[in-house]
Parts: structure tokens; sequence; C-alpha cells
């Protein structure tokens, strides 16, 4: 596998305070954790304005509300402000507008991919409670993607490639795999958002994410934000490779989840670098993902560019059939394609009994059982504060299921 990592912003709430405090509360708990750590990261080559497409952008856009917290917060040096803790496993714990945020070491095998991404979930949770500990007030964590205020937070992906793929090659490629990925890695949502609020809209979806996502390509990550982000920050030599910063997806705790989300896109990203490019494009990708996450029959079909409809199953296929080139390559490339296709078999079939591997399987069910037994509909406000709930229960239920499946110890 290529260098991979994912970073991901946890949610958090801490008694007594305000949205205002969110940024000086996440700062305080990174400053909490109790585990051993080094110095703090080096900002000084990084230019989150450079674009892929071969400039700098003038500015950011920001989100309003977030804007406005930072104004009213105090304005330490940027390694304040960040927190950041380097931590012994070579990972990063730091502050970032307001959210604790991990960032995993960058792996080269899947599953040490995910066995961080866990690790992550007990280093924030440390750091929770000590933050807690000292302050006497209760935080809660949250491993989300939306507070269901109108503010999103992200789950990141990066993925080291070579910068001899262009990137017009890179997005044309990418683009139908991205808007329909989430039919498997989708985390699950009840209700419909947009970013200046939540609309009565009663609908359970696949993605938290794709309410939030207005543009195909930008190098915005907070507002105005686009499934392909063009952000140019390869942290290695630039006239080699680039870093795939991936925001369009949502955080996972089912492993399986996890592990096809970067396991896929790698397989991808392999192809797209060896001149492979799928034989479509989608034609409006910003409806296209909103439209399946929320097409409440599952058929989740696909308009294309010329006029023709495709399910996103079967568009997922054809990268599946591509990328089957790969078969043998490693232990970790033949379970993602055994995983891949058997999973695909399963939604076109029976999504429900993916209920012990996909995040918003799992959820759905969950919600469904509890909703027939409590006579609720998806309009009903307590089935939306129910996805927050259920999720450490979810994670427990899937977690020793899944690591059996890889042939792993869930110790």
């Amino acid at each position: 596998m290529r260098l991979c990592g994912i970073e991901t912003e946890y949610g958090i709430f801490v008694e007594g305070k305000e949205a205002k405090d969110l940024i000086n509360e996440a700062m305080a708990l990174v400053r909490a954790y109790p585990g051993p750590h080094g110095k703090p990261w080096d900002y000084k080559g990084e230019d989150p304005r450079k674009d892929q497409r071969g400039f700098r952008a003038e500015h950011l856009t920001q989100n309003p509300k977030e804007a406005l917290y930072e104004a009213q917060a105090p304005s330490p040096p940027m390694e304040e402000a960040r927190s950041d803790r380097v931590l012994a496993n070579g990972a990063r714990l730091y502050n970032d507008h307001g959210h604790p945020e991990y960032s995993t070491p960058e792996c080269r095998s899947l599953f040490d991919l995910v066995t961080h991404d866990r690790a992550g979930e007990r280093v924030v949770l440390e750091a929770a409670r000590e933050h807690e500990r000292i302050t006497g007030r209760a935080v809660s964590i949250y491993k989300n993607n939306t507070d269901y205020n109108g503010a999103s937070y992200g789950t990141h992906e990066n993925y080291l490639i070579k910068r001899s793929l262009s990137w017009d090659a890179l997005a044309s490629g990418v683009m139908p795999f991205f808007v329909t990925r989430q039919i498997f890695a989708g985390a699950g949502k009840v209700g419909v958002e947009s970013e200046s609020g939540s609309d009565p809209v009663a609908v359970y979806q696949l993605s938290q994410r794709a309410d939030f996502f207005t543009e195909e390509q930008s190098v915005d990550t907070l507002a105005r934000r686009p499934i392909l982000n063009t952000r140019d920050e390869p942290h290695a030599d630039p006239t080699r490779w680039r870093r795939f910063h991936v925001i369009c997806g949502d955080c996972n705790l089912c492993e399986t989840a996890t592990a096809l989300k970067a396991g896929t896109t790698d397989l991808v990203l392999s192809l797209l670098e060896e001149g492979w490019k799928p034989d479509l494009a989608v034609a409006n990708p910003v409806q296209a993902i909103k439209a399946i996450s929320r097409d409440p029959s599952l058929r989740w079909t696909v308009c294309l560019s010329d006029e023709r409809s495709i399910p996103a199953v079967d568009l997922q296929r054809i990268y599946l059939a591509a990328a089957k080139r790969y078969a043998g390559r490693d232990d970790e490339t033949d379970w993602v394609l055994r995983e891949w296709e058997a999973i695909l078999d399963a939604l076109a079939t029976d999504p429900q009994s993916l209920a012990d591997r996909l995040d918003w399987v799992a959820k759905r069910h969950l919600l469904e059982t509890f909703g027939e037994e409590e006579s609720l509909t998806w309009a009903d406000p307590v089935l939306q504060a129910s996805t927050w709930s259920i999720t450490t229960w979810t994670r427990t239920r899937v977690s020793t299921t899944v690591w059996r499946r890889w042939g792993k110890s869930a110790a």
C-alpha cells in the first residue's frame, strides 16, 4: 500500500460551556493528554493555499460561525493555538478550529492504518477523561461529522501519489468513485442539513458529509466545501509526489468500512497512475453525491454526462473489475478485492445483511428497530438525536467480528 493516513476531527461538548468556548476547551483537552509526546509540529513547510491546479489562492473561505468564535478566542502563537502533541506512535494530536483532531502516522499497511485510527479513539478519550478530571466538568466526545446545527467537521484521508499523474487525470478518474463510495463507506444519519442549518426532511442518509458539499473542486475545506480538495502540500519531494488530501469521506467506527474506504481508494489511485481511466463521467457530481446519500429506495441511480443512468453498485463494479489486475499482489490487496466484491453483491441484493460490517447499515438497523418499538418515523427528532447516542454500541458490536475476518486478534 502507498503511504496513507487518516485525520479525524472529534466533536466536543463540555458541560457549562458555550460554542464560543470550544476553541479554548479543545486546546485544553489536547494539553491534558497524559501520554508521552515530543516537540510540536513544524508548520514552516505548509501552505494550505497552494492549489494542485497550478496557482495559489488569494484566501481560504471560512465558515462565518467559526470565524466569529475564533475572533472571540485569544490569539496565542501557532504552536499554542494548535496545542500540538506529536505522540510516541508517530501520530499527532492537536486542536483544529475548536475540535480535537487525531492524525494517524502515515502507514504502508492497510491494517496498520485501521489499527492507528482505532488507537486515536483511545487517545482522544484519555485526553477527554484527564480534561474532565482537571476541570471537574463533564466532557463528551463524538466521532461523527455534524453537530446538526449547520456545522460539519471532517475525517480526511491523505494518499501519496506520483506527481506524473496530472491533476486533471486524477480528478476525472476519481470523481465517479468518490461520488458512489458512500454506499459502503457512509456513516449514516437522520435528516437533511445545509450549511445554514437543518431542513425538516424525513429521510435516512448514507453519508453525514454529503449535505455539505457545494463545489466539485476547490482548495477550501471549512466552507464552500468541494468533493475534491485541491490543496498541494506534498510533505515530500514536490517534483516526484503529490499528497492527495481527501475530505469527502465520513468517519467510520466499523473497521471493515474504514479498511474498504482506504483500500479501494489506494487501488483506484494505482489504476490512474498506470494510465487507466473510467469510460464515464457523472453529470452533476455535487447533486449526485447528495441524491445517492438521500435515496430511500437504496437503488442509488447515477446520472452520467452522456445522459445514461447507472446504479452506483454497477459503477463501483467498473472500478473493481479494473482493480482485479492487482490480485495476488499481497494479502491485504486480496482481502480488499474479496471484500469489495462481496459487499457490492450484498448491497445489490440484501443491504441489511451488512449490519456487522458497514456503519450506515448498522445504524439504520438500530434506528429502525427502535423506531418500530416506539412508533417513530424518520421525521421524529428523537431518531436524529439517537444517531449520536448509538455510536459506541455500534463500535463494540462490530469490532470482534471484523478483526476475526482479517485473521487478527481483537486484543
